[in-house]
């Protein structure tokens, strides 16, 4: 397994990940909301961030980041590689190597934000919207260095 930068033409394979991992874990989200998303995804929030995702030895794709600013705006990964540890080599990937730091949560997403607790993120405030302003409450999350350093063994194993 080895983190990409990917590329525009991944885009198409990206979202499909993105609504698969959706679906498994967004319950909250009606049809309705994965259908005004999808083209957001595809056509704006895709190019907003810097994109990596971790392939396997014959490039098939296990899930995907976008960190913007030190924040982690996306981390999905297709469902079938849950439980694997992909999620947290993206997420030691963006904190090591992109310097993330930051990330927003759907509350309503209880694994998403257990995954992050685990990691060492803490909640510093919430939100009851999210960024397009519907009703999905964000728990802000931040990490520190030494929080990090405690979760997981150091910064030296980059």
């Amino acid at each position: 397994m080895r983190i990409v930068a990917a590329e525009k033409n991944d885009y198409l394979q990206l979202v499909e990940i993105w609504e698969a991992s959706v679906r498994a874990t967004h319950d909250f989200l009606s049809e309705e909301d994965i259908q005004f998303f999808k083209p957001l995804i595809l056509h704006e929030y895709l190019a907003a961030v810097d994109l990596y995702c971790l392939v396997d030895a014959s490039d098939g794709m296990h899930g995907f980041l976008g960190v913007a600013e030190r924040k982690i705006e996306m981390l999905f990964l297709a469902p079938q590689s849950r439980g694997k540890g992909i999620g947290r080599m993206l997420l030691e990937f963006a904190i090591a190597e992109l310097g993330a730091n930051k990330v927003d949560v759907n509350e309503q997403n209880p694994a998403a934000v257990g995954f992050y607790e685990h990691m060492g993120f803490k909640t510093l405030s919430r939100s009851p919207v999210d960024g397009a302003g519907k009703p999905f409450p964000l728990l802000h999350m931040a990490i520190e260095p030494s929080d990090w350093e405690t979760t997981s063994g150091s910064w030296a194993n980059f």
